[in-house]
Protein backbone atom coordinates (compact mmCIF):
# COMPACT_ATOMS: atom_id res chain seq x y z
CA UNK A 1 0.00 0.00 0.00
CA UNK A 2 2.84 2.37 0.81
CA UNK A 3 4.35 1.70 -2.62
CA UNK A 4 1.01 2.37 -4.30
CA UNK A 5 0.62 5.62 -2.38
CA UNK A 6 4.10 6.65 -3.51
CA UNK A 7 3.14 5.91 -7.13
CA UNK A 8 -0.05 7.95 -6.79
CA UNK A 9 1.90 10.92 -5.46
CA UNK A 10 4.46 10.69 -8.27
CA UNK A 11 1.66 11.11 -10.83
CA UNK A 12 -0.17 13.93 -9.04
CA UNK A 13 1.09 16.46 -11.64
CA UNK A 14 1.29 19.32 -9.12
CA UNK A 15 -2.49 19.53 -8.90
CA UNK A 16 -2.39 21.66 -5.73
CA UNK A 17 0.97 23.36 -6.10
CA UNK A 18 3.01 25.33 -8.57
CA UNK A 19 4.77 23.47 -11.36
CA UNK A 20 8.46 23.88 -10.42
CA UNK A 21 11.00 25.05 -13.00
CA UNK A 22 12.56 21.60 -12.94
CA UNK A 23 9.32 20.11 -14.29
CA UNK A 24 8.73 22.66 -17.04
CA UNK A 25 8.63 21.31 -20.61
CA UNK A 26 9.66 22.57 -24.02
CA UNK A 27 7.14 24.65 -25.94
CA UNK A 28 6.96 21.99 -28.67
CA UNK A 29 6.08 19.23 -26.23
CA UNK A 30 3.18 21.23 -24.80
CA UNK A 31 2.19 22.45 -28.27
CA UNK A 32 1.66 18.91 -29.53
CA UNK A 33 -0.75 18.21 -26.67
CA UNK A 34 -2.78 21.36 -27.33
CA UNK A 35 -2.67 20.94 -31.10
CA UNK A 36 -3.95 17.42 -30.61
CA UNK A 37 -6.94 18.86 -28.77
CA UNK A 38 -7.76 21.35 -31.54
CA UNK A 39 -7.06 19.16 -34.58
CA UNK A 40 -9.90 16.69 -34.25
CA UNK A 41 -13.01 15.26 -35.86
CA UNK A 42 -15.15 18.00 -34.29
CA UNK A 43 -13.21 20.60 -36.29
CA UNK A 44 -13.95 18.71 -39.50
CA UNK A 45 -17.65 18.63 -38.62
CA UNK A 46 -17.61 22.34 -37.78
CA UNK A 47 -15.82 23.25 -41.02
CA UNK A 48 -18.22 21.15 -43.06
CA UNK A 49 -21.22 22.85 -41.46
CA UNK A 50 -19.74 26.28 -42.23
CA UNK A 51 -18.88 25.26 -45.78
CA UNK A 52 -22.36 23.96 -46.45
CA UNK A 53 -23.94 27.23 -45.33
CA UNK A 54 -21.38 29.83 -46.49
CA UNK A 55 -19.19 30.73 -49.50
CA UNK A 56 -15.55 29.86 -48.89
CA UNK A 57 -14.33 33.37 -48.12
CA UNK A 58 -17.20 34.05 -45.72
CA UNK A 59 -16.34 30.81 -43.94
CA UNK A 60 -12.67 31.82 -43.96
CA UNK A 61 -13.37 35.10 -42.19
CA UNK A 62 -15.71 33.42 -39.70
CA UNK A 63 -13.04 30.90 -38.77
CA UNK A 64 -10.32 33.57 -38.77
CA UNK A 65 -12.24 35.91 -36.48
CA UNK A 66 -13.25 33.07 -34.19
CA UNK A 67 -9.66 31.84 -34.07
CA UNK A 68 -8.39 35.31 -33.16
CA UNK A 69 -10.89 35.42 -30.28
CA UNK A 70 -9.75 32.00 -29.06
CA UNK A 71 -6.11 33.04 -29.41
CA UNK A 72 -6.60 36.20 -27.33
CA UNK A 73 -8.44 34.31 -24.60
CA UNK A 74 -6.01 31.40 -24.60
CA UNK A 75 -2.93 33.60 -24.51
CA UNK A 76 -4.25 35.85 -21.75
CA UNK A 77 -5.16 33.15 -19.28
CA UNK A 78 -2.38 30.85 -20.49
CA UNK A 79 0.29 33.46 -19.79
CA UNK A 80 -0.97 33.98 -16.23
CA UNK A 81 -0.88 30.21 -15.66
CA UNK A 82 2.61 29.83 -17.12
CA UNK A 83 3.95 32.62 -14.91
CA UNK A 84 2.34 31.20 -11.76
CA UNK A 85 2.57 27.49 -12.67
CA UNK A 86 -1.10 26.96 -11.73
CA UNK A 87 -4.06 25.11 -13.24
CA UNK A 88 -7.25 26.97 -14.18
CA UNK A 89 -9.20 26.14 -11.02
CA UNK A 90 -6.25 26.82 -8.71
CA UNK A 91 -5.39 30.11 -10.44
CA UNK A 92 -8.89 31.49 -9.78
CA UNK A 93 -8.30 31.45 -6.00
CA UNK A 94 -5.94 34.43 -6.40
CA UNK A 95 -7.59 35.97 -9.47
CA UNK A 96 -10.81 37.41 -8.15
CA UNK A 97 -12.84 34.44 -6.94
CA UNK A 98 -11.36 33.39 -3.62
CA UNK A 99 -11.92 29.98 -2.05
CA UNK A 100 -15.67 29.59 -2.53
CA UNK A 101 -15.69 30.96 -6.06
CA UNK A 102 -12.79 28.68 -6.98
CA UNK A 103 -14.64 25.71 -5.50
CA UNK A 104 -17.63 26.45 -7.74
CA UNK A 105 -15.43 26.90 -10.81
CA UNK A 106 -13.67 23.60 -10.15
CA UNK A 107 -17.02 21.82 -9.88
CA UNK A 108 -18.37 23.41 -13.08
CA UNK A 109 -15.24 22.39 -14.98
CA UNK A 110 -15.32 18.88 -13.51
CA UNK A 111 -19.02 18.30 -14.25
CA UNK A 112 -18.85 19.81 -17.73
CA UNK A 113 -15.75 17.98 -18.91
CA UNK A 114 -16.68 14.68 -17.24
CA UNK A 115 -19.99 14.90 -19.09
CA UNK A 116 -18.28 15.52 -22.42
CA UNK A 117 -15.82 12.73 -21.64
CA UNK A 118 -18.79 10.40 -21.27
CA UNK A 119 -20.45 11.65 -24.46
CA UNK A 120 -17.30 11.22 -26.55
CA UNK A 121 -16.55 7.88 -24.93
CA UNK A 122 -19.98 6.68 -26.03
CA UNK A 123 -19.35 7.85 -29.60
CA UNK A 124 -15.92 6.21 -29.55
CA UNK A 125 -17.37 2.92 -28.31
CA UNK A 126 -20.14 3.01 -30.93
CA UNK A 127 -17.56 3.54 -33.67
CA UNK A 128 -15.50 0.55 -32.52
CA UNK A 129 -18.60 -1.63 -32.29
CA UNK A 130 -19.71 -0.71 -35.80
CA UNK A 131 -16.20 -1.33 -37.12
CA UNK A 132 -15.71 -4.72 -35.42
CA UNK A 133 -19.28 -5.96 -34.85
CA UNK A 134 -17.98 -7.58 -31.66
CA UNK A 135 -19.53 -7.54 -28.18
CA UNK A 136 -21.88 -4.56 -27.78
CA UNK A 137 -21.67 -0.80 -27.31
CA UNK A 138 -21.91 -1.07 -23.52
CA UNK A 139 -18.95 -3.43 -23.25
CA UNK A 140 -16.88 -1.24 -25.55
CA UNK A 141 -17.86 1.80 -23.47
CA UNK A 142 -16.43 0.10 -20.39
CA UNK A 143 -13.24 -0.93 -22.19
CA UNK A 144 -12.59 2.47 -23.77
CA UNK A 145 -13.62 4.46 -20.70
CA UNK A 146 -11.44 2.50 -18.30
CA UNK A 147 -8.58 2.41 -20.80
CA UNK A 148 -8.59 6.17 -21.21
CA UNK A 149 -8.88 6.66 -17.45
CA UNK A 150 -5.79 4.52 -16.99
CA UNK A 151 -3.88 6.66 -19.50
CA UNK A 152 -4.82 9.92 -17.78
CA UNK A 153 -3.83 8.51 -14.38
CA UNK A 154 -0.21 8.82 -15.51
CA UNK A 155 -0.61 12.54 -16.18
CA UNK A 156 0.86 15.02 -18.61
CA UNK A 157 3.72 12.75 -19.69
CA UNK A 158 1.30 10.19 -21.14
CA UNK A 159 -0.88 12.94 -22.64
CA UNK A 160 2.22 14.00 -24.55
CA UNK A 161 3.02 10.46 -25.71
CA UNK A 162 -0.56 9.93 -26.87
CA UNK A 163 -0.64 13.19 -28.82
CA UNK A 164 2.74 12.44 -30.43
CA UNK A 165 1.30 9.21 -31.85
CA UNK A 166 -2.30 10.15 -32.62
CA UNK A 167 -1.80 13.66 -34.04
CA UNK A 168 0.46 12.76 -37.02
CA UNK A 169 -1.77 9.78 -37.87
CA UNK A 170 -4.89 11.95 -37.75
CA UNK A 171 -3.34 14.65 -39.95
CA UNK A 172 -2.16 11.99 -42.41
CA UNK A 173 -5.66 10.49 -42.66
CA UNK A 174 -7.20 13.93 -43.21
CA UNK A 175 -4.54 14.75 -45.80
CA UNK A 176 -5.09 11.54 -47.76
CA UNK A 177 -8.87 11.95 -47.78
CA UNK A 178 -8.66 15.63 -48.70
CA UNK A 179 -6.24 14.89 -51.55
CA UNK A 180 -8.50 12.19 -52.98
CA UNK A 181 -11.51 14.48 -52.78
CA UNK A 182 -9.90 17.69 -54.01
CA UNK A 183 -7.36 16.35 -56.53
CA UNK A 184 -9.74 16.59 -59.49
CA UNK A 185 -11.65 19.65 -58.28
CA UNK A 186 -11.25 23.16 -59.67
CA UNK A 187 -10.03 24.98 -56.56
CA UNK A 188 -10.63 28.39 -58.13
CA UNK A 189 -14.27 27.53 -58.76
CA UNK A 190 -14.66 26.19 -55.23
CA UNK A 191 -13.29 29.40 -53.75
CA UNK A 192 -15.83 31.44 -55.72
CA UNK A 193 -18.81 29.10 -55.47
CA UNK A 194 -21.91 30.01 -53.43
CA UNK A 195 -22.98 28.10 -50.36
CA UNK A 196 -24.44 24.73 -51.39
CA UNK A 197 -26.96 24.74 -48.54
CA UNK A 198 -29.09 27.07 -46.44
CA UNK A 199 -27.29 30.35 -45.76
CA UNK A 200 -25.55 30.66 -42.39
CA UNK A 201 -25.27 34.19 -40.89
CA UNK A 202 -21.76 35.42 -40.08
CA UNK A 203 -22.54 36.05 -36.39
CA UNK A 204 -23.89 32.54 -35.96
CA UNK A 205 -20.85 31.09 -37.71
CA UNK A 206 -18.38 32.94 -35.49
CA UNK A 207 -20.32 31.84 -32.41
CA UNK A 208 -20.07 28.23 -33.60
CA UNK A 209 -16.30 28.57 -34.03
CA UNK A 210 -15.70 30.14 -30.62
CA UNK A 211 -18.45 28.40 -28.68
CA UNK A 212 -17.42 24.93 -29.74
CA UNK A 213 -13.94 25.22 -28.23
CA UNK A 214 -14.13 28.01 -25.66
CA UNK A 215 -14.33 25.57 -22.72
CA UNK A 216 -11.15 23.93 -23.95
CA UNK A 217 -9.50 27.33 -24.24
CA UNK A 218 -10.54 28.25 -20.69
CA UNK A 219 -8.68 25.18 -19.45
CA UNK A 220 -5.51 26.23 -21.32
CA UNK A 221 -3.73 26.82 -17.96
CA UNK A 222 -3.90 23.11 -17.21
CA UNK A 223 -1.19 22.57 -19.84
CA UNK A 224 0.32 26.06 -20.31
CA UNK A 225 1.53 25.92 -16.69
CA UNK A 226 4.24 23.60 -18.01
CA UNK A 227 5.87 26.16 -20.35
CA UNK A 228 8.52 28.64 -19.29
CA UNK A 229 7.97 32.04 -20.94
CA UNK A 230 5.27 34.26 -22.39
CA UNK A 231 6.77 33.61 -25.83
CA UNK A 232 6.22 29.88 -25.31
CA UNK A 233 2.60 30.58 -24.41
CA UNK A 234 2.10 32.83 -27.44
CA UNK A 235 3.48 30.35 -29.96
CA UNK A 236 1.85 27.37 -28.27
CA UNK A 237 -1.59 28.99 -28.40
CA UNK A 238 -1.11 30.63 -31.82
CA UNK A 239 0.14 27.57 -33.68
CA UNK A 240 -2.39 25.21 -32.11
CA UNK A 241 -5.27 27.61 -32.72
CA UNK A 242 -4.47 28.63 -36.28
CA UNK A 243 -3.17 25.26 -37.48
CA UNK A 244 -5.62 23.11 -35.55
CA UNK A 245 -8.64 25.38 -35.99
CA UNK A 246 -8.06 27.30 -39.21
CA UNK A 247 -6.44 24.70 -41.45
CA UNK A 248 -8.65 21.75 -40.48
CA UNK A 249 -11.83 23.84 -40.71
CA UNK A 250 -10.96 25.28 -44.12
CA UNK A 251 -10.11 21.87 -45.56
CA UNK A 252 -13.56 20.72 -44.43
CA UNK A 253 -15.15 23.86 -45.94
CA UNK A 254 -13.70 22.99 -49.36
CA UNK A 255 -14.75 19.37 -48.99
CA UNK A 256 -18.32 20.45 -48.19
CA UNK A 257 -18.38 22.53 -51.37
CA UNK A 258 -17.18 19.55 -53.41
CA UNK A 259 -19.73 17.03 -52.12
CA UNK A 260 -22.52 19.59 -51.58
CA UNK A 261 -23.14 18.12 -48.13
CA UNK A 262 -22.19 18.84 -44.52
CA UNK A 263 -21.55 15.13 -43.92
CA UNK A 264 -17.94 15.21 -45.11
CA UNK A 265 -16.65 13.16 -42.18
CA UNK A 266 -18.49 10.06 -43.39
CA UNK A 267 -17.30 10.72 -46.95
CA UNK A 268 -13.74 11.28 -45.75
CA UNK A 269 -13.74 8.03 -43.84
CA UNK A 270 -14.95 6.16 -46.92
CA UNK A 271 -12.14 7.72 -48.97
CA UNK A 272 -9.32 6.93 -46.55
CA UNK A 273 -10.50 3.39 -45.96
CA UNK A 274 -10.66 1.28 -42.82
CA UNK A 275 -7.19 2.34 -41.67
CA UNK A 276 -8.05 6.02 -42.04
CA UNK A 277 -11.34 5.49 -40.23
CA UNK A 278 -9.54 3.80 -37.36
CA UNK A 279 -6.95 6.57 -37.14
CA UNK A 280 -9.60 9.29 -37.09
CA UNK A 281 -11.66 7.35 -34.57
CA UNK A 282 -8.75 6.71 -32.23
CA UNK A 283 -7.66 10.34 -32.52
CA UNK A 284 -10.66 11.03 -30.29
CA UNK A 285 -8.43 9.80 -27.49
CA UNK A 286 -6.15 12.84 -27.70
CA UNK A 287 -9.14 15.14 -27.19
CA UNK A 288 -10.97 13.12 -24.58
CA UNK A 289 -7.92 12.55 -22.40
CA UNK A 290 -7.62 16.32 -21.92
CA UNK A 291 -11.30 16.47 -20.94
CA UNK A 292 -10.62 13.94 -18.20
CA UNK A 293 -7.32 15.55 -17.18
CA UNK A 294 -8.82 19.03 -16.69
CA UNK A 295 -11.86 17.53 -14.98
CA UNK A 296 -9.63 15.79 -12.43
CA UNK A 297 -7.68 19.00 -11.75
CA UNK A 298 -10.90 20.95 -11.22
CA UNK A 299 -12.30 18.34 -8.84
CA UNK A 300 -9.03 18.09 -6.91
CA UNK A 301 -9.14 21.83 -6.29
CA UNK A 302 -12.78 21.76 -5.16
CA UNK A 303 -12.29 18.78 -2.85
CA UNK A 304 -9.32 20.50 -1.23
CA UNK A 305 -11.36 23.62 -0.52
CA UNK A 306 -14.38 21.71 0.78
CA UNK A 307 -12.55 19.20 3.01
CA UNK A 308 -9.53 21.38 3.89
CA UNK A 309 -7.02 18.67 2.98
CA UNK A 310 -5.08 17.61 -0.09
CA UNK A 311 -6.50 15.07 -2.51
CA UNK A 312 -4.41 13.37 -5.17
CA UNK A 313 -5.21 14.00 -8.84
CA UNK A 314 -4.87 10.28 -9.56
CA UNK A 315 -7.70 9.49 -7.15
CA UNK A 316 -9.88 12.19 -8.68
CA UNK A 317 -9.08 10.91 -12.18
CA UNK A 318 -10.32 7.46 -11.22
CA UNK A 319 -13.48 8.96 -9.68
CA UNK A 320 -14.44 11.11 -12.68
CA UNK A 321 -13.31 8.44 -15.15
CA UNK A 322 -15.52 5.80 -13.55
CA UNK A 323 -18.45 8.22 -13.37
CA UNK A 324 -18.10 9.32 -16.99
CA UNK A 325 -17.74 5.71 -18.12
CA UNK A 326 -20.83 4.69 -16.15
CA UNK A 327 -22.85 7.50 -17.70
CA UNK A 328 -21.83 6.45 -21.21
CA UNK A 329 -22.63 2.79 -20.47
CA UNK A 330 -26.16 3.44 -19.21
CA UNK A 331 -26.78 5.69 -22.21
CA UNK A 332 -28.41 8.66 -20.49
CA UNK A 333 -25.87 11.32 -21.44
CA UNK A 334 -27.84 12.35 -24.53
CA UNK A 335 -30.51 13.69 -22.18
CA UNK A 336 -27.92 15.91 -20.49
CA UNK A 337 -26.26 17.42 -23.56
CA UNK A 338 -28.46 20.51 -23.24
CA UNK A 339 -27.28 20.89 -19.65
CA UNK A 340 -23.65 20.44 -20.71
CA UNK A 341 -24.08 23.12 -23.38
CA UNK A 342 -25.52 25.41 -20.70
CA UNK A 343 -22.43 24.84 -18.55
CA UNK A 344 -20.41 25.87 -21.60
CA UNK A 345 -22.07 29.29 -21.35
CA UNK A 346 -21.23 29.47 -17.63
CA UNK A 347 -17.47 29.00 -18.08
CA UNK A 348 -16.35 31.84 -20.46
CA UNK A 349 -17.24 34.70 -18.04
CA UNK A 350 -14.68 33.27 -15.63
CA UNK A 351 -11.88 34.26 -18.02
CA UNK A 352 -13.03 37.87 -18.20
CA UNK A 353 -12.86 38.19 -14.42
CA UNK A 354 -9.51 36.39 -14.12
CA UNK A 355 -7.87 38.56 -16.79
CA UNK A 356 -9.18 41.82 -15.27
CA UNK A 357 -8.18 40.83 -11.74
CA UNK A 358 -4.76 39.41 -12.62
CA UNK A 359 -3.56 41.84 -15.30
CA UNK A 360 -5.42 45.10 -14.55
CA UNK A 361 -6.40 45.25 -10.88
CA UNK A 362 -3.51 43.01 -9.75
CA UNK A 363 -5.15 42.50 -6.36
CA UNK A 364 -3.16 39.38 -5.42
CA UNK A 365 -0.04 39.87 -7.50
CA UNK A 366 2.13 40.91 -4.53
CA UNK A 367 1.45 37.72 -2.53
CA UNK A 368 1.75 35.59 -5.66
CA UNK A 369 5.09 37.16 -6.54
CA UNK A 370 6.43 36.74 -3.01
CA UNK A 371 5.39 33.09 -2.71
CA UNK A 372 6.58 32.30 -6.25
CA UNK A 373 10.14 33.20 -5.28
CA UNK A 374 10.05 30.24 -2.88
CA UNK A 375 8.09 28.05 -5.32
CA UNK A 376 5.18 27.96 -2.87
CA UNK A 377 1.58 29.10 -2.85
CA UNK A 378 0.33 31.98 -0.71
CA UNK A 379 -0.66 30.72 2.72
CA UNK A 380 -3.99 32.58 2.54
CA UNK A 381 -6.56 33.65 -0.01
CA UNK A 382 -9.90 35.44 0.09
CA UNK A 383 -12.83 33.49 1.44
CA UNK A 384 -15.00 34.74 -1.41
CA UNK A 385 -15.56 37.88 -3.42
CA UNK A 386 -19.25 38.77 -3.87
CA UNK A 387 -18.41 41.16 -6.71
CA UNK A 388 -16.85 38.38 -8.78
CA UNK A 389 -19.94 36.21 -8.26
CA UNK A 390 -22.21 39.08 -9.37
CA UNK A 391 -20.00 39.70 -12.42
CA UNK A 392 -20.00 35.97 -13.21
CA UNK A 393 -23.81 35.86 -13.12
CA UNK A 394 -24.02 39.04 -15.22
CA UNK A 395 -21.68 37.58 -17.83
CA UNK A 396 -23.68 34.37 -17.97
CA UNK A 397 -26.94 36.31 -18.37
CA UNK A 398 -25.52 38.32 -21.26
CA UNK A 399 -24.18 35.20 -22.97
CA UNK A 400 -27.42 33.28 -22.48
CA UNK A 401 -30.00 35.94 -23.32
CA UNK A 402 -28.21 38.25 -25.78
CA UNK A 403 -28.00 35.97 -28.80
CA UNK A 404 -28.80 38.32 -31.69
CA UNK A 405 -25.87 40.72 -31.22
CA UNK A 406 -22.22 39.79 -31.58
CA UNK A 407 -20.79 36.46 -30.42
CA UNK A 408 -22.43 34.99 -27.31
CA UNK A 409 -19.31 33.52 -25.71
CA UNK A 410 -17.34 36.70 -26.34
CA UNK A 411 -20.22 38.86 -25.11
CA UNK A 412 -20.33 36.95 -21.83
CA UNK A 413 -16.56 37.17 -21.35
CA UNK A 414 -16.39 40.91 -22.02
CA UNK A 415 -19.52 41.63 -19.95
CA UNK A 416 -18.20 39.80 -16.89
CA UNK A 417 -14.84 41.58 -17.12
CA UNK A 418 -16.41 45.03 -17.51
CA UNK A 419 -18.92 44.49 -14.70
CA UNK A 420 -16.19 43.17 -12.42
CA UNK A 421 -13.85 46.08 -13.13
CA UNK A 422 -16.51 48.77 -12.64
CA UNK A 423 -17.96 47.21 -9.49
CA UNK A 424 -14.54 46.68 -7.92
CA UNK A 425 -13.65 50.31 -8.58
CA UNK A 426 -16.98 51.54 -7.18
CA UNK A 427 -17.57 49.13 -4.30
CA UNK A 428 -14.32 47.20 -3.76
CA UNK A 429 -13.10 49.41 -0.94
CA UNK A 430 -16.51 49.39 0.74
CA UNK A 431 -16.76 45.63 1.24
CA UNK A 432 -14.82 43.48 3.65
CA UNK A 433 -13.39 40.28 2.20
CA UNK A 434 -12.07 37.87 4.80
CA UNK A 435 -8.83 35.96 4.30
CA UNK A 436 -8.75 32.22 5.00
CA UNK A 437 -6.09 29.53 5.05
CA UNK A 438 -5.81 27.79 1.69
CA UNK A 439 -6.07 24.32 3.20
CA UNK A 440 -3.19 23.15 1.01
CA UNK A 441 -0.44 21.31 2.86
CA UNK A 442 3.03 21.30 1.38
CA UNK A 443 3.69 17.57 1.45
CA UNK A 444 0.75 15.56 2.71
CA UNK A 445 -1.60 14.31 0.01
CA UNK A 446 -4.63 12.12 0.65
CA UNK A 447 -4.59 9.36 -1.97
CA UNK A 448 -7.52 7.53 -0.50
CA UNK A 449 -5.25 4.54 0.26
CA UNK A 450 -4.52 3.22 3.72
CA UNK A 451 -0.88 2.54 4.38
Amino acid sequence: MAKMQENFESHDDHSLRRVPDSDKRSMWQVLVVRLGFFACVSQLMLGATLGYGMPFWDAFWAVMFGSVILQIIGFGIGFAAAKEGLSTALLTRWSGFGNIGSLLIGLVIAISLTGWFGVQNGVFALGIYEATNMFNVQIWSVITGLGLTLLVVFGFKVLSYTANIALPLFLAAVGIAAYKLLATADIGSLLASPAPGTALPMGVAITMVTGGFVVGVVTTPDISRYVRTWKDVFWMTAISTFVGELSICLIAVLMAHVVKSPDVVTIMLSLSGWIGASIVLFSTIKTNDLNLYSSSLGLTNSMNIFFKKNFNRVTMTIVVGLFGTFMSVVGILDKFIGFLVLLGVVIPPVVGIVIVDYFILKRSRAVLDESRRNNELPKQCESWNPISIVAWIAGFAVGYFVTDIGVSSLNSLVASGVVYYICMKLFGSAITINKVETGISITKVDTGISK
